[in-house]
């Protein structure tokens, strides 16, 4: 079986949803399928000629899309047909898509060209489409591929019940951790926060994923001053690039935010990695005393960098989910607070700091928890839908 991926974006660009098509398209491999990948031309590394085809890990990846504009209702099928494919599967995202709502309606051109249709919601939200769009006609463009698509997937529950009834062929399968999980001893540990610059004695708070409006960056900076203010000796570890490559508001919202630190007095206390290897960056959230996730729209399946979070064993901060989320339990498997609140943030953080054993435990059951989302069993998953 021969499975198209259509992304937006794919590594090495910054972004959840390439770096879970690279994992799925490697996962699905192992289980015998074929795997390609059609993408914008502004893909990188550019080390071939324009319209060549480009293999990293054994994945074709064809960096051919101009603009994700109307002309992907005739490349797409065109490349499909050439490929022999016997799915293509759209990994979906709007910012990935440049908000145009060309690719929303192609899932039904392209089933009339005999293309079997695959379409996973890396979230529902909606895109801009022009000024005076309103909010129907956008949620109309945002949900149209569900209608018009032979199987569509979702990846949390919240996103689930906004479907379910209403779609036939809808599945929920959730993200896995991008980076595989890894054991640091005590000692390794140690060593890393001595290269950080970390002392026993300091509380390292770590936070994973590059950042924008909805993942709570202003809420982390202030837990973090009400951490100082109250006489921590708390540093702030940024862990990661510092913004995606699909949404161009992430690198305003950036500056903001390290406008925000400097006015607090907090530079010296956060540091920033960049771009690292998978192995650096075990190391860095190995190196943490507990990271801190303060998503605005709370925990969800969907969030890569939880999922990584919990496969490395991390002691969890993080903010009450919208939607429920039984696979994680607060007080067994990490903490929940409400969102865009620095003082229950910080109230949290404190508690860990100052409960060894409590910080244990969610450590523990972390990564316990964490082996409900490998990528074998998404693949496995994917495979039955494929063959359904």
């Amino acid at each position: 079986m021969h499975i198209l991926f259509v992304t937006g974006e794919y590594p090495p660009q910054a972004g959840g949803v390439g770096a879970y098509t690279a994992e799925l398209g490697q996962a699905l491999r192992a289980r015998g399928l074929q795997v390609s990948v059609l993408t914008a031309q502004q893909w990188g590394p550019q080390t071939a000629p324009l319209l060549s085809v480009v293999s990293l890990a054994d994945i074709p990846i064809y960096p051919i899309v101009p603009r994700w504009d109307w002309r992907v209702w005739r490349i797409v099928p065109i490349w499909a047909a050439k490929l022999a494919v016997d799915w293509v599967h759209v990994q979906y995202q709007t910012a990935a898509f440049a908000m145009h709502p060309a690719i929303n309606l192609a899932p039904g051109r392209w089933r009339r060209a005999k293309f079997r249709i695959a379409w996973t919601y890396h979230d529902l939200l909606v895109p801009y489409l022009f000024p005076k769009a309103g909010a129907r006609l956008r949620r109309w463009i945002t949900e149209r591929p569900a209608f018009t698509s032979d199987q569509t997937i979702v990846t949390n529950q919240g996103d689930y019940a906004a479907l379910a009834g209403r779609v036939g062929h809808l599945a929920n399968i959730p993200i896995g951790s991008n980076i595989e999980g890894r054991f640091f001893s005590p000692a390794e540990r140690t060593q890393r926060r001595r290269q950080r610059g970390y002392g026993d004695n300091d509380l390292v708070i770590g936070y994973f994923g590059f950042l924008n409006r909805s993942k709570g960056g202003s809420t982390l900076v202030h837990t973090l001053h009400q951490l100082v203010q109250a006489g921590r000796n708390a540093h702030l570890l940024m862990i990661g690039e510092r913004v995606g490559a699909s949404d161009p508001t992430n690198f305003q919202y950036l500056q903001e935010l390290e406008a925000l630190i400097a006015h607090l007095g907090l530079t010296a206390r956060v540091t920033w990695t960049g771009h690292q290897a998978d192995a650096e960056v075990s190391a860095d959230l190995a190196a943490c005393d507990l990271l801190l996730m303060p998503y605005v729209d709370g925990a969800s399946l969907r969030r890569g960098t939880l999922m990584a979070a919990l496969a490395h064993g991390c002691a969890l901060v993080t903010t009450t989910p919208q939607a429920p989320l039984p696979e994680l339990r607060d007080q067994r498997d990490l903490l929940y607070v409400p969102a865009e609140d620095p003082i229950a943030a910080a109230t949290a953080v404190a508690q860990l700091a100052d409960q060894a054993t409590l910080a244990t435990l969610l450590r523990t059951n972390a990564r316990e928890r964490s082996q409900l989302f490998t990528w074998p069993t998404i693949a496995e998953q994917h495979w039955n839908l494929y063959q359904a």
